[in-house]
């Protein structure tokens, strides 16, 4: 009897995405059924007993331990990830734990800084539940791959050794298999686009931090949004930064003289090296000019364009 196994995978959460999606495809790809998952983020009081019966459910327990201890549930002072540990052992389910190697939380502190992979607030707590992991079936990991082969070859233990229930063959477990693969690959690719949307959002903190003269990108955007130009209507009244946005497509066209609106608010933004002004003709002894905007103009709209796809600064 060809026998599927429900494998209940439990870890902290934002620190060990990468190893739970590497965890979830192994399970799939020995054949079993992975249960937790994405669906239950350890941290939820309301979430704890419908977790207790999804590992009740389950053949085995597995835990990824990293650096951290995760969040702490205020009856019993312990995290959820432990309670949840600790729940299973209780139970007499098997279970085994993937603790990763101090080479490997490096390589993961290299990557993504000390904090988001070791355990800041409750260092005593975590190493009390380490302790006792420890004292259990694990498996050292040193990176993901080993995670794989750990999987494989534990649940094939585990099948020789207990005789566990697992999910037995029906004609539709073919499309719920495809089902749960479907859904890993999905979660494989929303966790590259979201590190994408972090990268993207870097590159946008770094260019915000850009020097346009003396300042940088945030302080101009205050100082143009502060200078307001008073006309004869107070309806007509407009601010620097409205008016270099409303402005900067048809700034090549616009001329004036010297006792001109558009004169005074340019050579403003000419301060800034946003625009340029230069003399073009005189007229009658009146000296007329072109407005257009600089290199430095360019660069600061096209910031302007990525906040907006952001946050709908400006239209």
């Amino acid at each position: 009897m060809n026998k599927k196994l429900q494998v209940f995978v439990s870890s902290t959460y934002t620190d060990l995405i990468e190893e739970r999606q590497t965890a979830v495809q192994a399970i799939l790809d020995a054949g079993h059924i992975p249960a937790g998952m994405e669906l239950f983020k350890a941290g939820n009081e309301s979430q704890l007993n419908t977790i207790y019966k999804w590992i009740d459910e389950s053949d085995v327990y597995m835990l990824i331990l990293g650096g951290r201890y995760g969040s702490i549930e205020s009856i019993s002072n312990k995290s959820y990830t432990q309670l949840e540990y600790e729940y299973a052992l209780n139970k007499g389910i098997p279970v085994f734990a993937v603790v990763l190697s101090e080479s490997f939380l490096t390589n993961k502190i290299n990557s993504i800084g000390l904090s988001d992979v070791m355990e800041q607030k409750a260092p005593d707590k975590y190493q009390t539940f380490k302790s006792l992991v420890m004292s259990k079936i694990i498996r050292m990991v040193d990176d993901c791959k080993d995670i794989k082969i750990a999987i494989h070859s534990t649940l094939n233990e585990f099948l020789n050794e207990y005789d566990l229930t697992g999910w037995v063959h029906n004609s539709n477990e073919n499309n719920i298999i495809q089902l749960l693969k479907e859904n890993a690959n999905l979660l494989k690719e929303n966790n590259s686009l979201n590190k994408q949307v972090q990268k993207l959002q870097e590159q946008l903190n770094a260019k915000s931090k850009e020097q346009f003269g003396h300042y940088t990108f945030d302080e101009l955007v205050d100082i143009l949004k502060n200078k307001i130009f008073y006309e004869a209507f107070p309806q007509l009244n407009i601010n620097a930064f409205d008016f270099f946005i409303d402005n900067y497509k048809s700034f090549s066209s616009i001329t004036g003289y010297a006792e001109s609106c558009d004169y005074e608010k340019c050579k403003f933004l000419e301060a800034y090296n946003l625009v340029e002004v230069e003399a073009i003709q005189m007229l009658r002894g009146t000296e007329y000019y072109q407005f257009k905007t600089s290199k430095q103009g360019i660069i600061f709209y096209t910031l302007l364009q990525k906040q907006n796809a952001k946050n709908n600064t400006f239209e």
